[in-house]
Protein backbone atom coordinates (compact mmCIF):
# COMPACT_ATOMS: atom_id res chain seq x y z
CA UNK A 1 0.00 0.00 0.00
CA UNK A 2 1.47 3.41 -0.70
CA UNK A 3 1.58 6.30 1.39
CA UNK A 4 0.93 9.50 0.36
CA UNK A 5 2.10 12.75 1.79
CA UNK A 6 -0.26 14.86 4.44
CA UNK A 7 -0.35 17.64 1.37
CA UNK A 8 -0.93 14.93 -1.41
CA UNK A 9 -3.96 13.23 0.86
CA UNK A 10 -5.56 17.29 1.05
CA UNK A 11 -5.03 17.49 -2.55
CA UNK A 12 -6.63 14.45 -3.98
CA UNK A 13 -9.19 14.89 -1.13
CA UNK A 14 -9.66 18.80 -2.95
CA UNK A 15 -9.91 16.82 -6.63
CA UNK A 16 -12.51 14.21 -5.29
CA UNK A 17 -14.55 16.61 -3.52
CA UNK A 18 -14.67 19.11 -6.99
CA UNK A 19 -14.89 16.25 -9.11
CA UNK A 20 -18.48 15.21 -7.28
CA UNK A 21 -19.91 18.69 -6.97
CA UNK A 22 -18.97 19.13 -10.85
CA UNK A 23 -20.60 16.38 -11.95
CA UNK A 24 -23.51 16.99 -9.37
CA UNK A 25 -23.57 20.78 -11.26
CA UNK A 26 -23.45 18.97 -14.41
CA UNK A 27 -26.13 16.91 -14.19
CA UNK A 28 -28.28 19.78 -12.19
CA UNK A 29 -27.44 21.95 -15.81
CA UNK A 30 -28.10 19.62 -18.22
CA UNK A 31 -31.92 19.02 -16.60
CA UNK A 32 -30.98 15.11 -15.30
CA UNK A 33 -32.47 15.47 -11.74
CA UNK A 34 -34.96 18.52 -11.36
CA UNK A 35 -33.71 21.32 -10.03
CA UNK A 36 -36.67 22.19 -8.33
CA UNK A 37 -36.32 19.76 -6.00
CA UNK A 38 -32.27 19.32 -6.00
CA UNK A 39 -30.43 22.96 -7.11
CA UNK A 40 -27.34 22.91 -8.71
CA UNK A 41 -24.45 23.09 -6.24
CA UNK A 42 -22.85 26.74 -6.73
CA UNK A 43 -26.76 27.64 -5.67
CA UNK A 44 -26.32 25.78 -3.00
CA UNK A 45 -22.58 27.31 -2.33
CA UNK A 46 -24.00 30.33 -2.88
CA UNK A 47 -26.46 29.77 0.10
CA UNK A 48 -24.53 28.16 2.68
CA UNK A 49 -21.51 31.55 2.12
CA UNK A 50 -24.75 33.91 2.83
CA UNK A 51 -25.53 31.90 5.65
CA UNK A 52 -22.09 33.12 7.53
CA UNK A 53 -24.25 36.44 7.87
CA UNK A 54 -27.06 35.00 9.24
CA UNK A 55 -27.13 35.83 12.77
CA UNK A 56 -30.26 34.06 12.80
CA UNK A 57 -28.60 30.54 11.59
CA UNK A 58 -25.34 31.45 13.75
CA UNK A 59 -27.18 31.63 17.03
CA UNK A 60 -29.14 27.76 15.97
CA UNK A 61 -25.78 26.19 15.42
CA UNK A 62 -24.59 27.92 18.91
CA UNK A 63 -27.70 25.87 19.79
CA UNK A 64 -27.07 22.72 18.81
CA UNK A 65 -23.54 22.80 19.45
CA UNK A 66 -24.11 23.75 22.78
CA UNK A 67 -26.26 20.68 23.35
CA UNK A 68 -24.29 18.29 21.35
CA UNK A 69 -20.92 19.25 23.02
CA UNK A 70 -22.82 18.86 26.28
CA UNK A 71 -24.30 14.91 25.35
CA UNK A 72 -20.80 14.18 24.16
CA UNK A 73 -18.89 15.52 27.36
CA UNK A 74 -21.60 13.93 29.48
CA UNK A 75 -21.14 10.17 27.45
CA UNK A 76 -16.92 10.13 27.72
CA UNK A 77 -17.91 10.84 31.75
CA UNK A 78 -20.14 7.82 31.99
CA UNK A 79 -18.91 5.54 29.15
CA UNK A 80 -15.04 5.39 29.76
CA UNK A 81 -15.40 4.73 33.85
CA UNK A 82 -18.37 1.71 32.74
CA UNK A 83 -16.08 0.78 30.24
CA UNK A 84 -13.00 0.36 32.61
CA UNK A 85 -15.12 -1.17 35.30
CA UNK A 86 -16.34 -4.01 33.22
CA UNK A 87 -13.32 -4.57 30.85
CA UNK A 88 -11.80 -5.12 34.71
CA UNK A 89 -14.59 -7.56 36.00
CA UNK A 90 -15.13 -10.54 33.51
CA UNK A 91 -18.68 -12.10 35.77
CA UNK A 92 -20.02 -8.15 35.88
CA UNK A 93 -18.94 -7.88 31.88
CA UNK A 94 -21.13 -11.09 31.32
CA UNK A 95 -23.74 -9.91 33.07
CA UNK A 96 -24.10 -6.99 32.28
CA UNK A 97 -23.15 -7.42 27.93
CA UNK A 98 -26.77 -8.65 27.75
CA UNK A 99 -28.29 -5.32 28.52
CA UNK A 100 -25.26 -3.41 26.70
CA UNK A 101 -25.70 -5.39 23.17
CA UNK A 102 -29.53 -4.83 23.51
CA UNK A 103 -29.38 -0.76 24.06
CA UNK A 104 -26.75 -0.34 22.02
CA UNK A 105 -28.74 -1.69 18.77
CA UNK A 106 -31.71 0.66 19.61
CA UNK A 107 -32.21 3.35 17.03
CA UNK A 108 -31.51 6.99 18.96
CA UNK A 109 -33.84 8.27 16.58
CA UNK A 110 -36.90 5.94 17.46
CA UNK A 111 -36.43 7.13 21.05
CA UNK A 112 -36.93 11.42 19.90
CA UNK A 113 -40.89 11.29 20.18
CA UNK A 114 -40.17 9.61 23.78
CA UNK A 115 -37.07 12.12 24.56
CA UNK A 116 -39.31 14.56 23.38
CA UNK A 117 -42.09 13.70 26.30
CA UNK A 118 -39.55 12.82 29.22
CA UNK A 119 -38.01 16.08 29.37
CA UNK A 120 -39.79 19.36 28.54
CA UNK A 121 -37.36 21.32 27.79
CA UNK A 122 -35.63 21.15 24.58
CA UNK A 123 -32.06 21.38 26.05
CA UNK A 124 -32.70 18.42 28.24
CA UNK A 125 -33.99 16.74 25.22
CA UNK A 126 -31.16 17.06 22.98
CA UNK A 127 -28.33 16.53 26.15
CA UNK A 128 -30.38 13.04 26.41
CA UNK A 129 -30.24 11.99 22.62
CA UNK A 130 -26.96 12.53 22.34
CA UNK A 131 -25.54 11.15 25.46
CA UNK A 132 -27.44 8.06 24.28
CA UNK A 133 -26.03 8.01 20.88
CA UNK A 134 -22.78 8.87 22.06
CA UNK A 135 -22.28 6.62 24.88
CA UNK A 136 -22.35 2.93 22.74
CA UNK A 137 -19.24 4.00 21.14
CA UNK A 138 -17.52 5.15 23.60
CA UNK A 139 -18.68 2.39 26.28
CA UNK A 140 -17.68 -0.62 24.02
CA UNK A 141 -14.46 0.53 22.78
CA UNK A 142 -13.60 0.92 26.12
CA UNK A 143 -14.57 -2.48 26.86
CA UNK A 144 -12.96 -4.39 23.97
CA UNK A 145 -10.14 -2.19 24.02
CA UNK A 146 -9.43 -3.14 27.83
CA UNK A 147 -9.99 -6.64 26.81
CA UNK A 148 -7.24 -6.98 24.01
CA UNK A 149 -4.84 -5.51 26.47
CA UNK A 150 -1.55 -8.11 26.57
CA UNK A 151 -1.51 -10.65 29.50
CA UNK A 152 1.94 -10.67 29.54
CA UNK A 153 2.76 -7.05 30.05
CA UNK A 154 0.37 -7.11 33.03
CA UNK A 155 1.59 -10.40 34.26
CA UNK A 156 4.42 -8.88 34.26
CA UNK A 157 3.84 -5.88 36.55
CA UNK A 158 1.91 -8.70 38.91
CA UNK A 159 4.92 -10.51 39.36
CA UNK A 160 7.16 -7.56 40.61
CA UNK A 161 4.22 -6.74 43.30
CA UNK A 162 1.64 -4.50 41.13
CA UNK A 163 -1.56 -4.05 42.17
CA UNK A 164 -4.78 -4.16 40.07
CA UNK A 165 -4.83 -0.47 39.99
CA UNK A 166 -1.40 0.14 39.08
CA UNK A 167 -1.45 -2.41 36.34
CA UNK A 168 -4.61 -0.37 35.08
CA UNK A 169 -3.00 2.85 35.37
CA UNK A 170 0.38 1.72 34.34
CA UNK A 171 -0.65 -0.83 31.67
CA UNK A 172 -4.38 -1.25 30.76
CA UNK A 173 -4.80 2.34 30.46
CA UNK A 174 -2.26 3.41 28.50
CA UNK A 175 -3.03 0.32 25.77
CA UNK A 176 -6.44 1.31 25.39
CA UNK A 177 -6.45 4.95 25.30
CA UNK A 178 -5.96 4.86 21.57
CA UNK A 179 -9.01 3.04 20.94
CA UNK A 180 -11.41 4.75 23.11
CA UNK A 181 -10.30 8.09 21.42
CA UNK A 182 -11.70 6.21 18.43
CA UNK A 183 -14.79 5.55 20.22
CA UNK A 184 -15.28 9.07 21.17
CA UNK A 185 -14.41 10.15 17.33
CA UNK A 186 -17.18 7.76 16.05
CA UNK A 187 -19.54 8.97 19.21
CA UNK A 188 -19.11 12.78 18.27
CA UNK A 189 -20.22 12.14 14.98
CA UNK A 190 -23.19 9.96 15.78
CA UNK A 191 -24.27 12.33 18.41
CA UNK A 192 -24.50 15.13 15.85
CA UNK A 193 -26.68 13.41 13.20
CA UNK A 194 -29.13 12.47 16.36
CA UNK A 195 -29.10 15.92 17.76
CA UNK A 196 -30.09 17.29 14.16
CA UNK A 197 -32.70 15.21 14.01
CA UNK A 198 -33.91 15.74 17.26
CA UNK A 199 -34.19 19.48 16.34
CA UNK A 200 -36.30 18.16 13.08
CA UNK A 201 -38.90 16.80 14.97
CA UNK A 202 -39.19 18.49 18.03
CA UNK A 203 -40.51 21.33 16.02
CA UNK A 204 -39.01 24.55 18.36
CA UNK A 205 -37.58 26.02 15.62
CA UNK A 206 -34.00 25.96 17.86
CA UNK A 207 -31.05 24.64 16.53
CA UNK A 208 -29.69 23.70 12.87
CA UNK A 209 -32.49 21.15 12.41
CA UNK A 210 -35.12 23.57 13.27
CA UNK A 211 -33.54 25.69 10.87
CA UNK A 212 -34.39 23.50 8.53
CA UNK A 213 -37.63 22.82 9.45
CA UNK A 214 -38.41 26.27 8.90
CA UNK A 215 -36.86 26.59 5.69
CA UNK A 216 -39.48 24.07 4.61
CA UNK A 217 -42.63 25.73 6.22
CA UNK A 218 -42.09 29.00 4.52
CA UNK A 219 -42.05 27.86 1.16
CA UNK A 220 -39.92 24.61 0.41
CA UNK A 221 -36.69 26.85 -0.04
CA UNK A 222 -34.44 23.68 -1.04
CA UNK A 223 -31.29 25.54 -1.78
CA UNK A 224 -31.52 26.51 2.06
CA UNK A 225 -32.17 23.39 3.57
CA UNK A 226 -29.02 21.51 1.46
CA UNK A 227 -26.75 24.84 2.65
CA UNK A 228 -27.74 24.29 6.59
CA UNK A 229 -27.18 20.73 5.91
CA UNK A 230 -23.64 21.37 3.95
CA UNK A 231 -22.70 23.68 7.32
CA UNK A 232 -23.92 20.08 9.61
CA UNK A 233 -21.13 18.54 7.57
CA UNK A 234 -19.07 20.97 7.73
CA UNK A 235 -19.13 20.94 11.42
CA UNK A 236 -18.55 16.87 11.57
CA UNK A 237 -15.51 17.09 9.02
CA UNK A 238 -14.03 19.90 11.24
CA UNK A 239 -14.67 18.46 14.73
CA UNK A 240 -13.72 15.16 13.24
CA UNK A 241 -10.09 16.68 12.04
CA UNK A 242 -9.67 18.21 15.56
CA UNK A 243 -9.98 15.26 17.17
CA UNK A 244 -7.63 13.04 14.73
CA UNK A 245 -5.12 16.14 15.39
CA UNK A 246 -5.56 15.80 19.04
CA UNK A 247 -5.02 12.01 18.86
CA UNK A 248 -2.00 11.92 17.23
CA UNK A 249 -0.45 14.30 19.18
CA UNK A 250 -1.63 12.77 22.76
CA UNK A 251 -0.68 8.91 21.31
CA UNK A 252 2.37 9.79 19.30
CA UNK A 253 4.02 6.80 20.07
CA UNK A 254 1.30 4.51 18.46
CA UNK A 255 1.52 6.61 14.87
CA UNK A 256 5.27 5.59 15.18
CA UNK A 257 4.49 2.16 15.60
Amino acid sequence: MIRLSPPRRVLHAIIGIAGAAGLAELAARAGLVDSEVIPPVSVVLRRAAGLLADAGFGDDVAVTLEGWIAGLLLAVAVGVPAGLVLGQFRALSAAASPLVEFLRTLSPVSLIPLAIVMFPETFQMKVFLTFFAALWPILVNTLYALRDVDPVAKDTLKSFGFGPLSVLWRVSLPSAAPFVMTGVRIAASVGLIVIVSGELLAGDGTGIGGYITETQSSGGHTDLMLAAALWTGVIGVAANSALVRMERRAFRWRAAA
